[in-house]
């Protein structure tokens, strides 16, 4: 969900025409086509931290304050590496492209560093009690995450057009850093992604003949071919079985299938499997890519299919693999077997 930083100058940009600072926060970043996550979770730290020094306004303030606030959020909230970073982008976001002041200071601020911590990651076994205790459309997404290593969202963003049954191939458009990639479809899923069609075209037929609208399209898409949304090719292969409201255009239209509803039925499964080790959907990505490399498939390759942009990030399962093969002898079994 987090954009690093842009820098620009304000030349770059056009003017901005809302009145209100929030307001043109919002419409900042939605003129960079940022995600909603993303621009609710900025919105809710530059309110914070408005709030925080007094209602006043952030052209009135500068490093001492924002280091203040981040400071706050680390020894009085506690809060995790990965929320620290994500107010700091909000706040360099909100003075760099909506005050426009890039100074010194802020390419000087200090930036916590994660701990690389080892994935949690599923057996092969393990995997298969999972699944077999999954039914219907969330057990067929969470088969297709799994066989196909892809994010929860890219999996429910997943439109028609960008599914290739005959040749077994899923097209994943803007993923992790506004990259596309392509990953297999199992051979097995054929079938039962075929009817998982049918059952969205039956909902897509429905909502023309009630002319309800198209689904949300990308960036200007809609501006540009106003009907696209409502193509067969745009429509989502699992949508939501009710219309929703778009929070930024107001629009009551099709929203894809809710992501809690795998999360539910995925932990559900869990429990009823008796795993004890934490398991999110998440972990389905990492199990792919760790069977993937157990199984012999090169590094390169996991990496591509992942999408990520250096094998340094794919490595890490190779650390999961060595402990997992036992490939390390203790050498308390040495001892004791002499």
């Amino acid at each position: 969900m987090n954009h690093p930083p842009r820098r620009s100058t304000s030349a770059d940009r056009p003017p901005l025409q809302s009145k209100r600072l929030l307001d043109q926060l919002r419409e900042r970043i939605r003129y960079l086509h940022y995600s909603l996550k993303t621009e609710e979770a900025y919105l809710f730290w530059s309110r914070a931290y408005i709030r925080f020094h007094g209602v006043r306004h952030p052209k009135d303030m500068g490093a001492a304050e924002v280091e203040a606030f981040l400071t706050h959020l680390t020894n009085v909230r506690r809060v995790s590496v990965s929320t620290h970073k994500q107010a700091l982008s909000a706040l360099l976001f909100l003075y760099r492209e909506v005050i426009g002041v890039d100074l010194p200071w802020m390419n000087e601020m200090a930036r916590p560093t994660a701990p690389r911590r080892i994935p949690s990651v599923l057996t092969i076994d393990e995997v298969a009690a999972v699944l077999s205790r999954m039914e219907g459309e969330t057990g067929l997404l969470a088969r297709l995450l799994y066989g196909t290593g892809m994010r929860l969202m890219e999996g429910l963003r997943l439109r028609v057009k960008d599914l290739d049954i005959p040749r077994k191939v899923i097209t994943v458009r803007e993923a992790k850093g506004g990259k596309d990639r392509v990953v297999m479809l199992p051979q097995v899923l054929a079938t039962p992604m075929s009817a998982q069609l049918d059952k969205a075209r039956a909902i897509w037929t429905a909502d023309r003949a009630a002319q309800q609208s198209g689904v949300e399209t990308p960036h200007a898409l809609d501006r540009k071919y106003p009907r696209a949304g409502q193509t067969w090719a745009w429509f989502w292969v699992f949508p939501s079985p009710t219309l929703a409201t778009d929070p930024r255009s107001g629009v009551i239209r099709r929203h894809h299938l809710y992501e809690q509803r795998l999360q539910r039925a995925l932990k559900l499964a869990v429990t009823e499997a008796g795993i004890a080790k934490p398991v999110s959907v998440h972990t389905l990505r990492h199990s792919f890519a760790t069977h993937l490399l157990q199984g012999g498939t090169d590094i390169r390759t996991v990496q591509e299919l992942l999408g990520h942009s250096d094998v340094s990030t794919t490595m890490i399962y190779t650390h999961v693999l060595k402990i997992a093969a036992g490939t390390t002898r203790s050498p308390l079994d040495a001892l004791l077997a002499a």
